[in-house]
């Protein structure tokens, strides 16, 4: 037995020392012990043996077992290392070499109706100012009177990062926190990222941009909220379009209205891309600020008044260039973006 065990040994040691591939190397750990390896079939005759012969066998095959493991793992590591040794001297990249090519960088889409529509607010007269990402559920839901069982209040709808703090749903915290911190007259608007709990496809997006707008002065009415809309309309898209108000519900303005746009393709005169109605989606939400909102920022209702609105970004971006899946905004395919 015990010259088998030093035989088979010798063996192992002689064809590890031949060969300089980890294939070869894990076919002869599997041939000398593996569950029916060489040693591992010695091991299974040792009941054979006189009794008192059977510690030392045993002792001995554990000690090659283990050395013949420490050699396979250490030709494993220095092929390894090999290897990498090789790819760092052939694969190097000298990055003090002149390029053949340069790309040349694009405005994203997103950005560039960012800023065009804080150009247009700045030019009627609006601050444009930016606020956190990260805000309060005060900020977020309560001083924006959602009720307290209001749906978007739910784990399933935002993001909580703990009980009191979540990602934004919306800019509106943006209005709250200049309304704490400013005294009116207040004209302003906001522009971000917000999150909320959406699944993606070629609409929806769990990350995306909102512009909220506010005024907010002694003597604000409904008339000058159409007013600014209309204004800004015609401002962004051209003095022909036409807007449209419908009654809505939203917690923090009372009362509330959707506004849509002229179609985009036809202006008005119907096509199939409106169904025939002249009019493209909703383009917009707006309102009177609630009374509650104003009561929760420190401000008297009953001696200010404000209105509201907020623009999906994102969907702005697809109707102007024509972009069908919001997750092209997204994906930074220098493709597409090499188009703007």
């Amino acid at each position: 037995m015990k010259e088998k065990l030093l035989e088979v040994k010798s063996r192992a040691m002689d064809l590890l020392a031949k060969t300089d591939k980890k294939e070869e190397i894990e076919n002869l750990r599997v041939q000398f012990l593996g569950k029916k390896g060489e040693i591992t079939a010695l091991l299974r005759t040792m009941g054979s043996l006189p009794a008192e012969e059977r510690p030392e066998m045993g002792k001995l095959a554990n000690e090659i077992r283990e050395k013949l493991e420490g050699e396979i793992s250490d030709y494993k590591r220095n092929i390894d290392n090999k290897i990498k040794a090789d790819k760092l001297a052939n694969e190097k990249i000298d990055v003090t070499m002149p390029s053949d090519y340069q790309m040349v960088g694009r405005r994203h889409p997103l950005m560039l109706v960012k800023e065009e529509l804080e150009e247009v607010f700045l030019n009627m007269g609006y601050d444009v100012i930016e606020g956190p990402e990260v805000d309060t559920v005060k900020n977020n839901f309560d001083d924006l009177n959602a009720p307290k069982d209001h749906p978007s209040r739910d784990k399933s709808d935002t993001f909580y990062l703990s009980d009191d703090i979540v990602l934004r749903t919306q800019t509106s915290t943006v209005q709250i926190r200049t309304m704490k911190n400013q005294n009116p007259p207040i004209k302003m608007v906001s522009a971000g990222r917000t999150f909320r709990f959406d699944e993606v496809d070629d609409t929806h997006s769990p990350m995306f941009h909102q512009m909220e707008c506010l005024v907010v002065d002694k003597g604000i009415t409904m008339a000058n909220l159409k007013d600014s809309i209309d204004q800004f309309v015609r401002e962004m898209f051209g003095e022909n379009m036409q807007t449209r108000f419908r009654p809505h519900n939203f917690p923090f303005t009372e009362p509330s209205a959707e506004v849509d746009v002229s179609c985009f393709k036809c202006k008005g005169k119907g096509c199939p891309a409106c169904n025939g109605t002249g009019w493209s989606m909703e383009l917009l939400g707006c309102g009177m600020v609630h009374p509650n909102v104003l009561k929760n920022c420190g401000i008297d209702p009953d001696e200010y008044s404000g209105f509201a609105f907020g623009i999906g970004v994102d969907r702005l971006t697809m109707i102007k260039y024509g972009i069908t899946d919001i997750r092209m905004l997204f994906e930074n395919d220098a493709r597409f973006l090499q188009q703007f």
